[in-house]
């Protein structure tokens, strides 16, 4: 394994993981793909048959890295929408603000229920919340495909804005309801103490 090897294997994340350059992923696929990347890169496999283990155990770790990192911007939906941005040279006004107004309105009054749901530990508005959320990831997805594959880019950019903000309340909502879980199962435990 040589340094433009690797550098040729991992420049393009789409690439790598044997994907379509597209917004549509296969998970199941992903996922199969990491792990093959895994075992192949592995500190262990690489170190063996080299006569510099020193320099194999380095770039096993460089490769590790970026294996990962190919991993979750490919896996998550408003990272992916991104890369394919960067990639056609289009991500250069990601870090504008949101102007659809009713966007905005809709996003702040989810994120108030979502805190009150959250100091308030009610899992049930929480419940309610996920699925909104899902929603409107749904949407804002199919409103990036849609633009990315006509070129619309200033449509394409402002899909990527709304779900990177999707995105994170989701995941917002789903680290609160593992929590809450988590506790009231603690809270059942010290039933049988």
């Amino acid at each position: 394994m040589t340094d433009s090897t690797l550098e040729a294997q991992f420049d393009n994340f789409f690439a790598l993981f044997e994907q379509p350059v597209q917004f549509d992923i296969v998970q199941d696929s992903l996922d199969q793909r990491l792990r093959l990347l895994q075992k192949r890169y592995h500190p262990d496999n690489i170190a063996k048959n080299v006569a510099n283990p020193e320099k194999a155990q380095q770039q096993s770790e460089q490769a590790s890295a970026l294996i990962n990192q190919g991993y979750q911007i490919l896996s998550a939906p408003d990272s992916r929408a991104s890369y394919l941005l960067d990639m056609a040279d289009q991500a250069q006004n990601l870090e504008h603000s949101i102007a659809d107004l009713d966007f905005l309105e809709d996003a702040m009054e989810m994120r108030m229920d979502l805190d009150d749901a959250i100091g308030d530990k009610d899992i049930s508005t929480l419940k309610q919340l996920h699925p909104q959320i899902t929603e409107r990831l749904a949407k804002q997805s199919a409103s990036f495909k849609s633009a990315y594959d006509n070129q619309d880019w200033q449509t394409a950019i402002d899909a990527t804005q709304k779900l990177k903000f999707l995105v994170k309340l989701n995941a917002d909502v789903v680290t609160a309801l593992d929590g809450i879980s988590a506790a009231t199962y603690l809270d059942d435990d010290d039933l049988y103490v």
